[in-house]
């Protein structure tokens, strides 16, 4: 089973996958932790990435996604903002189980606000939130509620299809 959870920076991605990966016992990817480094760099700098820049990044993932796929599976991370974004993560990979994590811009903010160990800024939400195309097949999950039960909705609902 291949999981990627999906959303803009602030959504809980990285604590949502770590919960799913454990609860299914699968290896866990956290995406930005492929970025290059120019591309952390520039959000650091609080400048937005653009198609080009994304395009490496993805493509690495999507990699990993191929790999994993022939083993036992994973979870992953990644913001997959745009449908052409996802379509590359998906290139060779037979099924990803897409999991959004969507909240209001005022929640995400907050979150951005309190969070001290990330490179991306909070001043950065409104360009991925600009260009964010809502996928039509994935699993969509608000953010509000506790954590572990955000974890156990999405497992009934990945278990059960």
């Amino acid at each position: 089973m291949l999981v990627v959870v999906m959303g803009v920076s602030g959504s809980g991605k990285s604590t949502i996958g770590r919960g799913i990966a454990e609860r299914l016992n699968l290896p866990f990817y956290e995406g930005d932790d492929y970025h290059p480094d120019k591309n952390i760099e520039k959000m650091s700098k609080g400048i937005p990435l653009n198609d080009f820049d994304r395009r490496p990044w993805l493509k690495r993932i999507n990699g990993l996604l191929q790999d994993s796929e022939h083993k036992y599976g994973a979870v992953f991370t990644c913001s997959a903002l745009k449908q052409s974004y996802r379509d590359l993560l998906g290139t060779s990979v037979e099924k990803i189980n897409w999991i959004f994590l969507h909240g209001s811009e005022r929640t995400l903010r907050k979150r951005m606000l309190n969070r001290n160990d990330h490179f991306m800024g909070a001043n950065m939400l409104e360009s991925q939130l600009s260009i964010l195309e809502e996928p039509a097949n994935a699993i969509k999950v608000d953010i509000l509620k506790d954590p572990n039960a955000i974890i156990n909705n999405i497992l009934r609902q990945l278990l059960n299809e």
